[in-house]
């Protein structure tokens, strides 16, 4: 029965194809088949008007694509003429709609190698006309071939190829968003083809083409993610708008299955008979198949043995119909053979007899001779064979052990790496953190002198029993003391920050303040580098979103990454003051950003106004032990590490430069609070 379903989706599938494109026109030729024998029937009176000219070719055309579906042997047939009479008069883009023709009824056939083929030739010829309408509407047909022939990779990249062409694309959106859907659910992948069939179906509520498939799509999507209740409410408005008849039988069918898998049985017969009246009217034996086989188990689940045998029998006349057919067409194929065998036996026969009389004796001592030099060197050959193959196996050997021992010495290297970054990364923080850790020493030293003297005036007041003078003094106290274990606080954070970002990282993230973690890298990177450069000074410009709440975050490593980043920008200013002198006013901006949307992210960006970064360098500068710097000034591993660290936290780093004037880098983050 899936076999059947999958035929019947693919059929309805092509007949949409069908109707929308011999041209670009789409959705304007989807009519019923009374009004399509009608147009039929006077395009092959135009044939007898109509010379042989570039008209001709088109109206052949047409009448191939009226026929490729009921009779594609009769659509191939006035494609061919449509083909020599497009040679006769050079009709070079008549030539291209009619390999189109031609390839799509064979790939209706089933010839999907020779269709592949024949679209082939309408893209080189697209090609050389430089026509990207047909261009793209060859892509469209060669993924159509693809998708036929159940190669749904394929399909998919000739698909997003056509979204190229933006005329196109914007015309047949739904046809486009359909089809994808339709090859990622051949895929399995149920997400991406819910998105891509979704769009296809508010495509078709809101140009309302009266196209089924953007239903049945949606319908048999929820129905494998177990949303039985949506899939028959999709199944239902689809046949609101199907005409064709194996559309009508494959919407009924379906819906008669999932009642059936519901256990609503009464609603699963009333579908399962409506759909196998059709198919017996119209005597389309996969829908009479369909039917019959769910009828038969319905009753059967419910013992009602003669309703179950009357469709049993109708389901097992379908197939020997079925069978019957094969059948002929087995032994017409075993007739043709056996009278093509026998003309060959007569021939070989003959050509024996005469062999006999020409070679007689010497010509079997000869065959023996062959024979015997044949094996010979076959054995010969099988010994070689064996020698190569004994010492390819010894060679793969050595090999792989030199390969596992190469491997455990890069990854020792790359630990030694990691850790020289790390190191090499603390050195910058030195000056930064020895200035850091300055500041609350000097407060505390001067508060604790200053203490030392209010005490000796509290034991004098006390003395002099001033009690309002000795809780005055001792406020005071109080007050001081609380700054001093504030800035005591804040220097032992600030040696905690820097073992933390020398020690290994354990991976685990935390939540972090990510405006306070950038602000505090910031600062130790500024004074790191004046430190190193006294005469040096730069404008530090920040603007943090406050809607960023604590976030999850590895903070040793992302706290690498800023500081990497830092001491890049604050390299570069320096290196451009160089050059430019007091006209210059070196600036480094670092801001946060929160956007909110479908998936929260957070935007960390650093940008200085440096000599940016040459565009022939960008693809380069997070590949490992790629410089900018002179030797001995640069590890080259920076950026490379930063990439690998953001990459771990599921976000990108990228950046945006203009060389001469900014270098701009954007970290993105998921957001989770």
């Amino acid at each position: 029965m899936k076999k059947i379903i999958l035929f019947a989706y693919l059929f309805t599938f092509k007949q949409f194809v069908h109707a929308q494109y011999p041209d670009v026109e789409v959705f304007k030729q989807m009519n019923p088949s009374a009004k399509k024998n009608a147009s039929l029937d006077s395009l092959k009176k135009l044939l007898f008007t109509r010379q042989n000219d570039t008209s001709k070719v088109l109206l052949l055309c047409r009448i191939s694509n009226i026929y490729m579906w009921s009779s594609p042997d009769s659509a191939l047939d006035y494609s061919v003429r449509g083909l020599k009479l497009a040679q006769e008069v050079n009709f070079e883009e008549g030539l291209i709609k009619v390999y189109h023709s031609i390839g799509e009824a064979l790939a209706v056939k089933g010839n999907y190698a020779k269709a592949l083929e024949i679209q082939l030739k309408a893209l080189h010829l697209s090609e050389k006309l430089n026509n990207q309408i047909q261009i793209s509407l060859t892509y469209l047909w060669l993924g159509l071939v693809y998708l036929y022939s159940a190669d749904n990779e394929k399909a998919l990249s000739y698909f997003n190829m056509v979204k190229s062409n933006k005329e196109l694309y914007e015309k047949n959106q739904e046809l486009i968003f359909t089809l994808i859907g339709r090859i990622y659910f051949g895929l399995n992948k149920l997400d991406s083809a819910l998105f891509y069939s979704q769009k296809g179906y508010n495509k078709e509520l809101e140009e309302k083409n009266n196209w089924c498939f953007p239903f049945f799509s949606m319908a048999a999507i929820n129905e494998k993610l177990g949303r039985r209740a949506q899939a028959i409410n999709y199944y239902r408005n689809g046949l609101n708008v199907a005409f064709v008849k194996s559309d009508i039988i494959l919407g009924y069918n379906s819906v008669a299955r999932i009642f059936k898998e519901l256990g609503i049985a009464d609603s699963a017969i009333y579908y399962a008979k409506k759909a196998i009246g059709v198919a017996q009217k119209e005597s389309i034996l996969p829908g009479i198949a369909e039917a019959s086989s769910l009828l038969k188990d319905i009753f059967s689940a419910n013992h009602n043995i003669d309703s179950a045998f009357k469709y049993e029998e109708i389901l097992l006349s379908v197939k020997d119909s079925v069978f019957s057919q094969e059948r002929i067409k087995q032994m017409q194929n075993l007739s043709d053979n056996e009278e093509l065998q026998r003309q060959e036996a007569v021939q070989q026969q003959q050509a024996f007899q005469t062999r006999i009389k020409l070679y007689s004796l010497l010509g079997a001592l000869t065959v023996f001779l062959i024979i015997a030099i044949i094996l010979y060197r076959n054995n010969q050959q099988k010994q070689k064979a064996y020698r190569l193959l004994q010492n390819q196996k010894q060679e793969i050997d050595f090999q792989k052990s030199k390969t596992e021992q190469t491997l455990e010495e890069l990854k020792s290297t790359q630990s030694q790496l990691i850790q020289s970054e790390k190191m090499a990364s603390l050195g910058e923080l030195t000056a930064g953190i020895a200035h850091e850790i300055q500041n609350p020493l000097n407060f505390v030293n001067n508060f604790s002198e200053v203490n030392k003297e209010l005490i000796g005036d509290l034991k004098e007041e006390i003395k002099k029993g001033n009690i309002e003078e000795v809780n005055a003094i001792a406020d005071d106290i109080e007050e001081n003391e609380e700054k001093i274990n504030h800035h005591g606080r804040r220097a032992d954070a600030i040696v905690k920050g820097m073992l933390q970002h020398s020690s290994v990282s354990t991976g685990q993230k935390e939540s972090t303040d990510i405006n306070a973690l950038a602000d505090e890298y910031l600062r130790l990177s500024y004074h790191g580098v004046r430190a190193k450069h006294n005469t040096f000074s730069a404008t530090l410009q920040t603007d943090f979103d406050k809607a960023i709440v604590k976030i999850n975050i590895v903070p040793q490593d992302l706290g690498r990454v800023l500081l990497n980043l830092y001491n890049n920008a604050f390299y570069a200013v320096i290196e451009k003051k160089k050059r430019e002198g007091e006209s210059y006013e070196p600036t480094v901006t670092v801001s946060t950003k929160r956007i909110d949307g479908g998936q929260d992210k957070v935007i960390i960006t650093v940008r200085d106004n440096g000599n940016g970064i040459s565009q022939k360098l960008l693809n380069k500068i997070f590949q490992p032990f790629f410089t900018t710097k002179p030797t001995g000034q640069g590890t080259g591993l920076g950026l490379s590490f930063s990439y690998d660290i953001i990459k771990a936290h599921g976000g990108e780093i990228r950046v945006d430069t203009k060389e001469g004037e900014f270098a701009e880098f954007i970290i993105q983050l998921p957001y989770k609070a």
